[in-house]
């Protein structure tokens, strides 16, 4: 093969098979992502095989998207079955797959209805929909002043609405004038919560871990009283568990960890299995009973191939090995990547199969370190400069786990 050099001097050689996809791409595709240059061709559990027949170890999951692996057997079996026989009605009709889906994941969590949706995005957009209507409707807020709480370094998608309530300049420049209506405040800090909440407030919108922002927790106890405020104040505890929940932190939701149960939960990613988007909020009745016929809707929502494919996800995390495997992996990981702070790493963060690492930044940055790693066969995200997050598919082997650890070690140890 021919190594081609496809954009800058800084930018690893590739092949001229990759190089071709990569230009084709550049050339077609609008440029709101920067991509590794690595052409992935197929998958297989942990592992993705680039155009060039090289395999890589998938440390980023599909953001989470893929918790059970590519190609998953049961998945795939599902979804091929169903796309024989029904994929689409529309909601102008009943399914013979919604109703299993819907009983399934509120069994799952604990709620009385779904509203099944396709992005996360559009799961984010529905809770903060649902939440103002029911302030207006049940909490009596007057008219048109509703607002919603939101936390600092936040990330719950690209719509402009939720944009409004980012501090990303990346995610917000040239995109005013923005919704209105939100108040930020730090997170996992209580007092500028319950400070921020008055009349007005309808939810507090949270992420129990911030993925974005490279697996940031809140302090300990945060979750149990901000639950505790929600219900005293009378707002919706709403939990962005897109990328967090099921099974990614080691339980079925992170909130699981301080054994809080928001009033909204919306969930995403993993829910489809990597195969088909597939989003849902979650809630009790007396919240989703403000929807009502016409108000809200999604011609994709609750479609016959989506909630097949939900319904058998929340069969394999009724199981519990996913959610203990997790818990396996982020043991593994606790362990090899703490040995490295102070000789390489400023800070390591862990919560299940879910790992940020802070580099030196003297040492490089999060793309430096990305790009090494993917010359090892490793395929991981930098974000916020010196920051990488790691979030392998729970079907990872004990050696998946320590090759990527040792990859790691080497890589700050050669500076």
């Amino acid at each position: 093969m021919t190594a081609t050099d496809v954009s800058t001097s800084s930018t690893p050689a590739v092949s001229e098979r990759t190089a071709a996809h990569i230009e084709a791409t550049e050339r077609y595709a609008a440029h709101n992502y920067h991509p590794l240059p690595v052409v992935l061709a197929e998958g297989d559990g942990a592992w993705v095989v680039d155009v060039d027949g090289k395999r890589y170890l998938d440390c980023l999951a599909g953001y989470s998207a893929l918790n059970f692996g590519h190609s998953n057997e049961r998945l795939v079996a599902v979804a091929r079955e169903q796309l024989g026989r029904l994929t689409l009605t529309s909601r102008a009709f009943f399914n013979d797959k919604l109703s299993g889906f819907a009983e399934a994941l509120c069994r799952l969590t604990g709620k009385d209805m779904i509203l099944p949706m396709n992005s996360g995005a559009e799961a984010v957009e529905t809770a903060i929909k649902v939440s103002r209507k029911w302030g207006y409707e049940v909490k009596g807020v007057p008219a048109g002043q509703a607002t919603i709480i939101t936390m600092e370094g936040n990330f719950h998608g690209r719509t402009t609405t939720i944009v409004s309530f980012s501090d990303d300049e990346v995610a917000t420049s040239g995109y005013a004038p923005f919704t209105t209506g939100f108040r930020g405040v730090k997170y996992g800090d209580i007092e500028a919560v319950a400070s921020a909440i008055d009349e007005t407030t309808v939810a507090v919108l949270f992420e129990p871990i911030q993925g974005e922002g490279g697996v940031v927790m809140p302090p300990e106890g945060f979750l149990r009283d901000l639950r505790a405020l929600c219900t005293e104040r009378n707002v919706l505890m709403v939990a962005d568990e897109i990328q967090s929940g099921l099974a990614r932190s080691g339980r079925t939701f992170a909130c699981d960890h301080e054994d809080v149960v928001p009033d909204i939960y919306i969930m995403g990613k993993a829910l489809g299995g990597g195969i088909y988007p597939v989003s849902a909020i979650a809630a009790d009745r007396e919240v989703m009973d403000v929807i009502t016929p016409g108000s809200h809707g999604s011609t994709f929502g609750g479609n016959p191939l989506a909630a097949a494919i939900g319904t058998e996800v929340v069969a394999m995390l009724e199981e519990g090995t996913f959610q203990a495997r997790s818990a396996e992996i982020g043991a593994q990981l606790e362990a090899g990547f703490g040995r490295l702070v102070g000789k390489g790493l400023s800070d390591v963060r862990v919560r299940g199969a879910w790992a940020g690492i802070d580099i030196d930044p003297t040492l490089m940055s999060g793309r430096q370190m990305s790009e090494a790693l993917m010359a090892r066969g490793i395929l991981a995200k930098d974000t916020h400069g010196s920051t990488v997050r790691f979030a392998p598919p729970l079907v990872a082997s004990d050696e998946d786990v320590a090759g990527l650890v040792a990859a790691v070690t080497e890589i700050v140890a050669a500076g």
